[in-house]
């Protein structure tokens, strides 16, 4: 995969905390700041994810009586 190079300013403190974190790692501070946008990004996903079903079991019934039993569709609780 190509590589963007990205200039990003912060303090000498965050500057420092990351290449400690980086250091404790054994990686370089560019691995560690790529490792936690992916690890933040996996997150967002994964919120969005869960937000969708709880939506999903919420508005169930709507669905069912708007669009009734589609085939294929599995009956709640089963995988």
């Amino acid at each position: 995969m190509a590589k963007t190079q990205l200039n990003v300013r912060v303090d000498e403190t965050t500057a420092e905390a990351a290449r400690r974190r980086a250091r404790q790692r054994g990686v370089s501070v560019n691995r560690y700041i790529e490792e936690l946008v992916r690890q933040d990004a996996g997150e967002a996903g994964r919120a969005f994810v869960s937000a969708a079903a709880d939506f999903m079991k919420q508005y169930e019934a709507v669905f069912a009586e708007e669009f009734g039993d589609a085939p294929g569709r599995r009956a709640a609780g089963e995988r």
